[in-house]
C-alpha cells in the first residue's frame, strides 16, 4: 500500500485547528497566541522550503552540496544553542563550545553508521545522510544546550561553595565535579526516557513516519533501533565534550573561578 497523498486543503483544516488553539489561548489570556501562530507560520515556511531544497540536493547527490548542508544544519544547531542559555558564556564561547561539541560527536557517529552499519552507495546518499544527520543534530543540540544552561546556571548559584572548595585545596575539577556530573545527566536524561518509552508509551516518530509510507513494520522497527541508538551516542558524547569544554572556561589558568565570563541572564 503507497501513501495517501494530501491535498493542500486538507493541510489548511489542519492550520485552521492550530488558529482555533491560537483564539482559545487568547481568551484564556495566556499570552501565547502571537507566538503560536507564529510558530505555525515558521513550520509552513521553512518545511517547505527545505523540501524544495531537498529535491533538488536527492536529484544532484554530489558529495560537495551534501556536505554544505550539514554545515549550514550544524551552524544553525550552534546558534540554537547559544540562545537557549540563561548565563551564556561570553565571547562566542557558547557557541563556539556547542557548535564543536556537536560536530564532534554527531558528525563522527553519522559518518561511522552510514560507512559500517547502512552502507548506501555512495556512502554520502542525501536519502539516508540528511535526515539521519538531522535526527542527531536535532536531539543533540537539545542535550547540549540543557547541559550547558545547567551547568552555568548552577555553577553561578553556587558560587559560594566552588570558592569555598578551591580555598580548601580541591583542583577545580573537583569543586565543580558535583555540578558538572548533573549537568551531563541533564544533558543525557531525555534520550534515556525516550528510549525506555519507546514503543510502549510512544511509537517514535522516524518509526511512524515509514509505517506510515508503507514500509513493513518489522524494517521500521530496526531503523528505529538504530537510529535511537546513534542519537544516543551522538546526545551522549556531545553533552561530555560540551560539559568538559564549558566547565573548564568557567576557571583560568591558575583554577580561580571566573564568572565574570557569563553574561547577565536574559530577561
Amino acid at each position: 500500500m503507497g501513501v495517501i497523498a494530501l491535498a493542500w486543503w486538507q493541510l489548511a483544516l489542519a492550520a485552521l485547528m492550530v488558529v482555533a488553539l491560537a483564539g482559545c489561548t487568547m481568551v484564556a489570556r495566556l499570552g501565547m497566541g502571537r507566538s503560536l501562530l507564529i510558530a505555525a507560520a515558521r513550520t509552513v515556511i521553512q518545511l517547505g522550503l527545505v523540501g524544495l531544497v531537498l529535491e533538488a540536493l536527492f536529484s544532484a547527490a554530489r558529495f560537495h552540496w551534501v556536505v554544505l548542508m550539514a554545515m549550514g544544519m550544524l551552524l544553525i544547531a550552534g546558534r540554537e544553542v547559544m540562545a537557549r542559555q540563561t548565563r551564556r558564556l561570553r565571547g562566542g564561547w557558547a557557541f563556539g563550545i556547542g557548535t564543536v561539541a556537536m560536530f564532534l560527536s554527531s558528525f563522527t557517529v553519522t559518518v561511522l553508521t552510514l560507512t559500517v552499519i547502512i552502507g548506501p552507495e555512495p556512502w554520502y546518499q542525501p536519502q539516508y545522510a540528511i535526515p539521519l544527520l538531522g535526527m542527531m543534530l536535532g536531539n543533540t543540540m537539545t542535550g547540549v544546550a540543557l547541559a550547558l544552561d545547567r551547568l552555568t546556571d548552577t555553577a553561578w548559584r553556587q558560587r559560594a561553595v566552588i570558592e569555598n572548595r578551591l580555598m580548601l585545596g580541591q583542583r577545580w575539577q573537583e569543586a565543580i565535579g558535583d555540578i558538572r556530573r548533573e549537568a551531563m545527566r541533564s544533558g543525557m536524561m531525555p534520550m534515556i526516557n525516550a528510549m525506555a518509552a519507546a514503543g510502549v508509551v510512544s511509537l517514535p516518530g522516524m518509526m511512524t513516519g515509514q509505517i506510515l509510507a508503507g514500509s513493513p513494520p518489522a524494517l521500521a522497527v530496526k531503523y528505529q533501533i538504530l537510529v535511537m541508538f546513534t542519537i544516543t551516542l551522538g546526545t551522549g558524547f556531545g553533552t561530555l565534550a560540551a560539559v568538559a569544554a564549558g566547565s573548564r572556561r568557567l576557571f583560568d589558568g591558575r583554577e580561580r573561578l571566573r564568572l565574570e565570563r557569563l553574561s547577565a541572564p536574559r530577561a
